[in-house]
């Protein structure tokens, strides 16, 4: 039987293509794993005091550029006050999650995965075209075809920002709060200005880490949850068929 046999005219058939390789695939699901209990338990360690400074000092009687809210139990690891408890969870999962990103970098460079898909092109940083992809988000109008198979470009600059600035930044800073590793890497600290102030560089890269992850996940569901949760287990990708209009014979 065709395959096409039941498309309406003028509709190609819909394809699969393979879209991630399976490193890419396997640190995606990594991460979920550490990348969640690094929140939760963080969000514990803030409750023990939740308030941020700059520079080397702060205490409470100290000026505080932010106060953060008092988490609930079911967002933190562990659920009841244990800042101790906290802290062990944190830094377990720091090691996984810090050499995941070493080993996904190393290799995504070695694979050319970083260069050939995620690298934008000068010609997707010209602003019309950066509005133009914008308002097609803006509009959920989603590539259709080989296209949706492709990164476009605020795709790209969002995972660049996160795995070339944000996550490194969070292992950095992760180090320079620790006096244990201070000792190993002496004056990191002192290159973010202070203790402290790597400390609310912590935060901030957390709380965009907190802002990817929501996008991601509505723009996950709006494209179509089932291909694209697929194609991030099975690394197949159905292609969303493109609609062509015949040309008018008047």
């Amino acid at each position: 039987m065709d395959d096409n046999a039941e498309l309406p005219e003028g509709q190609k058939a819909v394809t699969e293509v393979r879209r991630h390789r399976f490193s890419t695939r396997a640190w995606h699901w990594l991460n979920v794993v550490t990348v969640a209990v690094m929140l939760m338990s963080g969000l514990m360690i803030s409750n023990a005091h939740p308030r941020l400074y700059w520079g080397n000092y702060g205490a409470n009687p100290d000026k505080a550029w932010l106060e953060l809210p008092q988490f609930p139990g079911w967002a933190t690891i562990p659920s009841h006050y244990s800042p101790a408890d906290a802290r062990l969870w944190h830094l377990s999962f720091a090691w996984i999650f810090g050499l995941g990103i070493a080993v996904y970098l190393a290799w995504s460079l070695v694979n050319g995965h970083l260069w050939r898909d995620l690298r934008p092109r000068l010609a997707e940083l010209s602003p019309a075209h950066l509005w133009q992809d914008i308002k097609d988000h803006a509009a959920l109008r989603f590539p259709k075809g080989e296209a949706a198979a492709r990164y476009n470009v605020l795709q790209k600059l969002a995972y660049c920002g996160v795995l070339l600035v944000l996550l490194p930044l969070l292992v950095l800073t992760g180090m320079a709060m620790s006096p244990a590793l201070n000792a190993a890497f002496h004056g990191l600290p002192e290159f973010f200005g202070g203790r402290q102030s790597a400390r609310s560089i912590h935060f901030i890269c957390a709380g965009g880490i907190v802002l990817f992850f929501l996008v991601h996940i509505a723009m996950v569901l709006l494209a179509g949850p089932v291909n694209e949760v697929r194609s991030m287990i099975t690394g197949r990708f159905r292609l969303p068929p493109e609609n062509r209009e015949e040309p008018s014979h008047d």
